[in-house]
Formats: structure tokens, C-alpha cells, sequence
């Protein structure tokens, strides 16, 4: 079985070397052109090149230069690993199996580009990796394998990722891949009516509104770290909340404007007033500048009663 590899980043590279590894024929692969005065090399491009497989740079999936090379190289089966270009129908029409992607999340819930955040910001318990088929819809695809993971009270967009998603998407991809020569893959259809598509965070999605509840404020700051970051307003200019700490258990705000800081304590960051509990904040930022909360009440002189907007 002819595979090519259509990834980016470390996930792309650790796909490859996973499949490898596995024993699996390695046609070619596709990954991204290399960015201009990046100080690391594009991961997925070395391991490539490293292995003497045909390699193909691109920002686009669509055109004629890419149908030509995919045509040549006459893959049975296209393997997804990172991809942000939409793989047009030629193209996968081009491997005899087709082709298959990794999404994290547990389809048909949270499909789209943002899944990972849009669980932690929506307060879900649990998400996952599913490995799917793909077809002309955006993550529509028939499910293969399917496995979730907890999502933790202190869990970011990042660490979600980084420490459970990312370890498991290898191994679910390698393990897809083998179902699939052996003729033992399963095609599960996704249930239209349980599906949901969010969107790429926009800078509007990840705006804080003090009137919410501490607690969907508290999501919306660690489903927006690392990127874009929960934005909001003080004195005039943009502040970013990087971090926060979990909402003060119990807290009165009665009578306090949502957004009025009502605590400066030395060592500590600032109380917050939301429309339903209180939020400390941990980290800032300011233009450029990451900042502990309590280090940008002292630089800044921030008194007691202020207002984040």
C-alpha cells in the first residue's frame, strides 16, 4: 500500500516517522513551502528529506502542478496530518483508498479549524482524536477510529494539545493506516444531527464580556491560550489575559459593576468582578510585554474600583 503523507509542524514529522517505523511503504510527501527567516527548520520537510523520499512543497492543494505529482506517484491511500488547505475531490480521487485525517475532537461534534479551543471554551469534560475518511465536506467524513480524553479543570487550548491530543493522534494515525491494508477499517457515519462547526477564532470570539459568569470567562481565557489570547480593555488600551486562576468558590459581587476590580493584594493579581462570581488574574499582556497580574498593578499603579471594559 502506497502512502502519501500530507502534513506539517512536529505532528507531520512524528506521523511520518510513525508510520515508518510501523513498516508502512512511504511514497512521498507533501508539506508546506518553507517560511522565510524561520529559525527552525519545517520538521516534516527534514524527516523527508533525511528518508530520500519525493517531496513536494506547497501552500495550495489545488492546481495543476500538485495533480500532475500526486498522479505520478499513484498513492493507494493520502494520510492527513496537520493539513489547513482543503483537499480538493481530484486529488483524493487520485489514491485508489482515498484518504484519511486526524481531527481532534469527537466527531461529528466540533468540526472546523478550532475544535480544541471551542471544547475548552464551551466548558466540555471530555474531547478526543477521530480519525476519519475524507470527503468534499469539512471533517464530514466516516469515522475509523475514535478515542477521548479528559479535559482538565486547568487545561489550556495548549496543554490540551500538547500533552493528550498531539501523543494520541500518532498513534491513532498509525493505527488507522494498519486497518486499512489489513482490510479491517471500519466506516462508521457520522450522525448529521449531533454535528456542530465552529469556526477559526476571530479576535470578536475571543473578547472577554465581563457581564458573563466568572466561570465562562475562565474557559473562554484557556481555550483562547495560546492564540489569540482573551482580549479586553483597560484605560483605553487592549490587555490580554493570558491566565487566570479558577473562579473564587462562594464570591459576593452584589452591587459591583461587572469588570471593577475590587481587590489589589500585594503578591497577587487582581480581583474581578464578572456578572456571576469573582475571576483573579494570573498572567497579562501588554503590547509585546507578558506580565504576572500583581507586577502590572505595581507598574501601572492600578487601584481598587478600576475598570477592565
Amino acid at each position: 500500500m502506497r502512502i502519501l503523507v500530507i502534513g506539517q509542524a512536529p505532528f507531520g514529522r512524528d506521523c511520518l516517522q510513525a508510520l515508518i517505523e510501523q513498516g508502512e511503504k512511504v511514497a512521498g510527501v507533501i508539506t508546506i513551502p518553507d517560511i522565510p527567516g524561520a529559525k527552525k527548520p519545517n520538521p516534516t520537510k527534514e524527516l523527508a528529506l533525511e528518508l530520500g523520499l519525493p517531496l513536494l512543497q506547497t501552500r495550495r492543494l489545488r492546481g495543476e502542478e500538485v495533480y500532475n505529482w500526486v498522479k505520478e506517484l499513484a498513492p493507494d491511500l493520502l494520510v492527513l496530518a496537520f493539513v489547513t488547505s482543503f483537499v480538493p475531490k481530484e486529488i483524493i480521487d487520485l489514491a485508489s483508498l482515498g484518504g484519511i485525517n486526524y481531527h481532534p475532537s469527537l466527531l461529528p461534534k466540533y468540526r472546523g479549524g478550532a475544535a480544541i479551543a471551542w471544547a475548552v471554551i464551551c466548558g466540555e469534560k471530555e474531547t478526543g482524536v477521530s480519525i476519519h475518511y475524507i470527503d468534499e465536506g469539512v471533517d464530514t467524513g466516516d469515522i475509523i477510529l475514535q478515542e477521548s480524553v479528559p479535559i482538565g479543570q486547568d487545561d489550556t487550548t495548549a496543554s490540551l494539545y500538547f500533552k493528550k491530543l498531539y501523543p494520541l493522534g500518532v498513534r491513532l494515525v498509525a493505527e488507522a493506516v494498519k486497518l486499512i491494508r489489513e482490510g479491517r477499517a471500519p466506516r462508521i457515519p457520522q450522525d448529521p444531527r449531533l454535528a456542530s462547526y465552529q469556526s477559526v477564532l476571530k479576535e470578536k470570539d475571543a473578547a472577554v464580556d465581563w457581564r458573563q459568569a466568572a466561570q465562562h470567562i475562565y474557559n473562554l481565557v484557556r481555550g483562547c491560550m495560546p492564540i489569540p489570547g482573551a482580549g479586553t480593555t483597560f484605560r483605553g488600551d487592549k490587555v490580554v489575559v493570558l491566565e487566570s486562576h479558577p473562579p473564587e468558590a462562594n464570591a459576593n459581587t452584589e452591587g459591583a459593576e461587572p469588570g471593577v476590580i475590587l481587590e489589589t493584594v500585594d503578591g497577587q493579581g487582581p480581583l474581578v468582578a464578572t456578572g456571576r462570581g469573582i475571576l483573579r488574574l494570573k498572567t497579562l499582556q501588554v503590547g509585546r510585554e507578558k506580565i504576572p497580574a500583581e507586577l502590572w498593578v505595581e507598574k501601572f499603579n492600578v487601584k481598587k474600583g478600576e475598570r477592565f471594559i
